[in-house]
C-alpha cells in the first residue's frame, strides 16, 4: 500500500514540485492550500486537493482523522521576509501557529516523519557561509517564525518521539513561481516587469548577493527526506552554491527575454547583504547532485513565464505597521 502523505502549500511554487516528486516516488498525496499565493493549475495530476488553511484547526483535525498520513510535508507559509517586519501578527499566526496545528495532529496520529521546509533566514546576517553548526540569529519575524518551528519540532521529538527533518532552502526560483507577488521572489518580479515593458526595480545598489537556487535543486531532496535514513531528526541546508549579485541577476533576466537591461534603483531596504550556505551535510546524507546553472534555470523559467504571461502585482492590504515601510510598498 502506498504511503499517504499530506503536503501543505501543494498548489504553491515549491509545494507543487514536491508533490510531483512524491507522486513519482509512489506516494499518495493529499494537498492542502488556501490559494492565497498558489494556483490550482500548479497541482500535478493525481493530487487529492483540499482548499483550506493550516490556521483552520478544525479542518486540520478533520484531515488527520480522515486520512492515515504516513508523513507530513509542511511547505505552507507566507514567505515575504522583508515584509514580515510590517505584518508581524499575520506572520506569526500563519507561519508559527499554523505549523503548531500540524505538529499537534502529527503527534496525536503517530505520523512517521514531519518534513519542514524552513529557510536560511534563520541564520541572520554575517554568518557566511551558513553551516548547520551555526547558532541561528534571525533578524526578521519571518526567520524568527521559521526557527521557532524548528525548535518546536525538536521539542516534540524529545517529548513525544515525533520524527522530523528540517530543510533550509534559499532564494528558490523556477517554473510555477508566483510572479504577481511584489514583495518576494526577485527573479519573478524582474520577469513580470520585463514582460510589461517596465524597468526592473532594485533595492539599493544591487551588490547584495544570494545563491539563487532553481526549484529542481531543492524539490527532489524535500520529497526524499522522509525516506532517507540518515536524514531523520536532522537539519540541512539545500540549494545552489554560487552566489550572484542582484545586478548580475537583472542582466541574466534581460538576456533571457532578448532585451537590454533597464534598472531603476530604489532606496535600500534593511536586509541581509550577503547570504549563501554550505551544502556539504546534505551531500553526505542524500548524495551529491549537480545544481542547475543560473543561466539555464533563468532561461527555463523565462520560457514558462512567457507562456504564463504577465500578471498584475498583488498588493498586501493588511499592513500592520507603516513606520519605516519602503515607500514602494506603501500603497
Amino acid at each position: 500500500m502506498a504511503d499517504r502523505v499530506l503536503i501543505t502549500g501543494a498548489a504553491g511554487f515549491i509545494g507543487s514540485h514536491v508533490a510531483e516528486h512524491c507522486l513519482r516516488l509512489g506516494m499518495e498525496v493529499v494537498g492542502l492550500d488556501d490559494l492565497s499565493g498558489g494556483f490550482t493549475e500548479n497541482l500535478p495530476a493525481g493530487v487529492s486537493f483540499v482548499r483550506g488553511s493550516v490556521t483552520d484547526v478544525n479542518l486540520v483535525e478533520q484531515l488527520f482523522r480522515e486520512h492515515r498520513f504516513r508523513c507530513v510535508y509542511h511547505l505552507a507559509a507566507y514567505a515575504a521576509e522583508g515584509l514580515s517586519h510590517f505584518i508581524r501578527r499575520f506572520n506569526y499566526e500563519t507561519n508559527l501557529v499554523g505549523s503548531v496545528n500540524l505538529v499537534n495532529e502529527s503527534v496525536r496520529h503517530d505520523v512517521g516523519c514531519f518534513v519542514f521546509t524552513s529557510s536560511i533566514a534563520v541564520y541572520g546576517a554575517g554568518q557566511t557561509p551558513m553551516t548547520e553548526e551555526l547558532t541561528p540569529l534571525p533578524e526578521d519575524p519571518y526567520g524568527i517564525s521559521k526557527y521557532a518551528v524548528e525548535l518546536d519540532l525538536e521539542a516534540a521529538h524529545r517529548m513525544f518521539g515525533l520524527p522530523y527533518v528540517v530543510l533550509r532552502p534559499h532564494n528558490v526560483y523556477g517554473e510555477r513561481q508566483n510572479i504577481a507577488d511584489r514583495y518576494r521572489n526577485v527573479i519573478g518580479i524582474f520577469m513580470n516587469q520585463v514582460m510589461q515593458d517596465q524597468p526592473m526595480t532594485v533595492f539599493g545598489d544591487g551588490t547584495q548577493t544570494r545563491a539563487f537556487s532553481h526549484v529542481d535543486d531543492v524539490a527532489p531532496v524535500i520529497a526524499r527526506a522522509a525516506r532517507e535514513p540518515g536524514a531523520s531528526n536532522q537539519v540541512f541546508n539545500i540549494g545552489a552554491d554560487h552566489p550572484y549579485c542582484v545586478n548580475e541577476l537583472a542582466t541574466e533576466v534581460a538576456r533571457a527575454f532578448g532585451v537590454e537591461p533597464r534598472v531603476t534603483h530604489l532606496p535600500a531596504r534593511n536586509e541581509v547583504l550577503h547570504a549563501f550556505s554550505s551544502h556539504e551535510k546534505v551531500a553526505r546524507a542524500f548524495g551529491a547532485s549537480p545544481s542547475v546553472p543560473l543561466r539555464e534555470g533563468i532561461s527555463r523559467m523565462a520560457e514558462w513565464a512567457k507562456r504564463r504571461g504577465a500578471m498584475a502585482p498583488v498588493v498586501f492590504r493588511d499592513i500592520e505597521l507603516r513606520k519605516n515601510l519602503p515607500p514602494s510598498w506603501d500603497v
